[in-house]
C-alpha cells in the first residue's frame, strides 16, 4: 500500500518506485537483489527460511510484523544470515507499541527513518560486511 497508506508519513512514491530505486542502487554496487513482498506472516517466514544457504544477506522491512512477530524473529535467527532492518519512517518517534522490534533483535544493522535511502544504506552495509 506504499503511496496510498498514510501519505503524510510514507509519501506518494509506490512500491514499484521503491523496487526501481533498489534495482538502481544494486546496479551501482554490482550486487544481485531479489524482492519479496507479502501481507502474510507465514509467507515471509517461508521466504526467510528458503534463503538459507542461498544468499549473502537479507534486507527486511517487516512493517507491522516488526512489533508482533516472534515467528519472523525466530526465522531470522535460525538462518543466521546477516540481516539489516529497514523502516521508511522513524518508528522510534511513533506510537509506543512501535518501540519494540522483534525482527530487529535478529538484525545486525538498522536503518530507520531514512525513507528509500534506508534500503540503499542497507545494501551498502551488506557490501561492506561481505568485503571484511
Amino acid at each position: 500500500m506504499l503511496g496510498i497508506r498514510e501519505k503524510h508519513l510514507y509519501g506518494t512514491q509506490t512500491y514499484e518506485d521503491l523496487v526501481a530505486y533498489i534495482q538502481q542502487k544494486a546496479r551501482e554496487l554490482n550486487v544481485e537483489v531479489d524482492f519479496f513482498q507479502s501481507n502474510h506472516e507465514g509467507a515471509l517466514v517461508d521466504k526467510i527460511q528458503e534463503a538459507y544457504g542461498k544468499v549473502d544477506g537479507i534486507v527486511i522491512n517487516p512493517a507491522a510484523y516488526t512489533h508482533t512477530s516472534v515467528a519472523i524473529l525466530d526465522a531470522l535467527k535460525a538462518v543466521s544470515i546477516p540481516a539489516a532492518e529497514v523502516h521508511l519512517t522513524d518508528v522510534t518517534r511513533r506510537e509506543p507499541f512501535r518501540q519494540i522490534s522483534y525482527a530487529g533483535m535478529a538484525c545486525q544493522a538498522h536503518f530507520i527513518g531514512l525513507g528509500f535511502e534506508g534500503y540503499a544504506k542497507a545494501l551498502e552495509w551488506h557490501v561492506l560486511q561481505k568485503s571484511k
